[in-house]
């Protein structure tokens, strides 16, 4: 099959989603939806870099406090996580008004997603400016959690992904499911949510 040259893009590339959670001043929790993730070995140890575009509320608490939580988005979280993704915290003082089940980080002080089967603790190492806005955070793994389900290697790693359920984005603004089920486009899901009372 032949190729043609096309505009840039990671269309056909999926990354899983994440939700970051960081500590806000008054010690409660924010999260903010992110894709721009994976992983590296250096001398210290596991990591992972995550890219944050333009200024938010998110990247300024990563700033301030040098530690973050990536939390894997689930087909269940999918419709919070939309929420957060679009919803924009600097002009949205209520957006920390539905929040998942908190559980505070086992090494770290950040908030983890009870409901999310795998959770990483994130240090930041490194902060390495992209230009327009973006930055690349290097941050050192200080702690996993997983459900223990995903634990059972008697239990094919194939069908333990699909346990996990982790939500792709492949391009074209679509949430997939990790078999190809699509689930809807970036700012449907969030409609699924309960309206928030009062």
């Amino acid at each position: 099959m032949a190729k043609v040259q096309t505009d840039v893009g990671n269309d056909f590339c999926p990354q899983a989603l994440f939700l970051y959670g960081t500590r806000q001043e008054d010690g409660t929790p924010h999260f903010g939806l992110f894709n721009w993730f994976s992983y590296f070995h250096s001398a210290e140890g596991f990591g992972a870099m995550a890219c944050i575009g333009e200024e938010k509320r998110t990247k300024d608490l990563i700033r301030k406090n040098g530690v973050f939580s990536a939390n894997l988005v689930t087909e269940r979280l999918l419709p919070l996580a939309d929420y957060y993704g679009n919803t924009f915290g600097r002009t949205a003082p209520d957006k920390m008004k539905r929040l998942p089940t908190v559980e505070w980080g086992r090494v770290l002080d950040v908030p983890t997603v009870a409901e999310s089967p795998v959770s990483l603790e994130l240090e930041v190492r490194r902060t390495v400016p992209l230009g327009d806005g973006s930055d690349l955070f290097l941050c050192l793994i200080r702690c996993v959690t997983r459900e223990e389900r995903l634990l059972d290697r008697t239990v094919p790693f194939v069908r333990r992904l699909q346990l996990a359920a982790p939500v792709l984005v492949p391009g074209e603004e679509t949430y997939v499911s990790i078999d190809g089920r699509l689930l809807g486009a970036w700012g449907e899901p969030q409609h699924r949510l309960a309206p928030l009372e009062g």
